[in-house]
């Protein structure tokens, strides 16, 4: 089998490689085309009372803590996760102290959630990097053995087949990382969405 494309793949893949990387030199492991916000900032997802000791308390209410997993996961349906928060403050007897502390709760989840999406992401742009590296190396290797004379072809049917393997596992990767870098986006919004509902079942 030839192998005439190494010089292509290491092209494409260098480039991609290169492109997918952050435009912010704060965090040069920051994939995304979104700005980086390493946290979500209380005063844009929330407009209610002030939480006083809420963000210290909410674990220590059962109830609270109980529920908060259900309504911060992704999989719960936003439209669900709001109906829950409306039911669950109807039945309060305090309700003022309830939602401040059912904000808490989520505000604390969900900021967790969103840095640990974020640092995965990072994770993965590292391993990127040294998979765009080693298929950089390896693409050379192969050009270097289709210009020997004569050609070992068991040789390069090896380090091609590996490097086709690579480029593969490097472009589903990147796909993974286009999809996951609208996560902390969508976290955001829910916060957003649920404080909202929590603020009008409260006045």
């Amino acid at each position: 089998m030839r192998w005439p494309v190494a010089l292509g793949v290491l092209l494409v893949v260098a480039g991609s490689a290169d492109r997918g990387l952050a435009a912010d030199p704060r965090y040069p492991d920051w994939p995304c085309v979104q700005a980086k916000v390493p946290d979500i900032s209380l005063a844009a997802v929330w407009d209610g009372p002030d939480l006083d000791d809420a963000a210290r308390n909410w674990k220590n209410d059962a109830k609270v803590s109980g529920i908060i997993p259900r309504l911060a996961a992704r999989r719960t349906p936003l439209d669900e996760a709001e109906k829950t928060i409306a039911e669950f403050l109807s039945a309060a007897t305090a309700k003022s102290e309830t939602g401040k502390l059912l904000f808490a709760g989520l505000f604390d989840t969900l900021n967790a959630q969103r840095s640990s999406v974020m640092n995965g992401l990072e994770r993965i742009t590292r391993k990127q990097r040294e998979a765009a590296e080693k298929i950089r190396d390896d693409a050379l290797a192969l050009q270097a053995l289709q210009g020997a004379s004569p050609p070992d072809q068991a040789k390069l049917d090896e380090l091609g087949n590996q490097l086709v393997w690579q480029t593969r596992i490097f472009e589903d990767r990147r796909r993974v990382i286009k999809f996951v870098c609208e996560v902390p986006t969508a976290i955001d919004q829910r916060l957003f969405a649920l404080g909202r509902v929590i603020q009008r079942e409260m006045e």
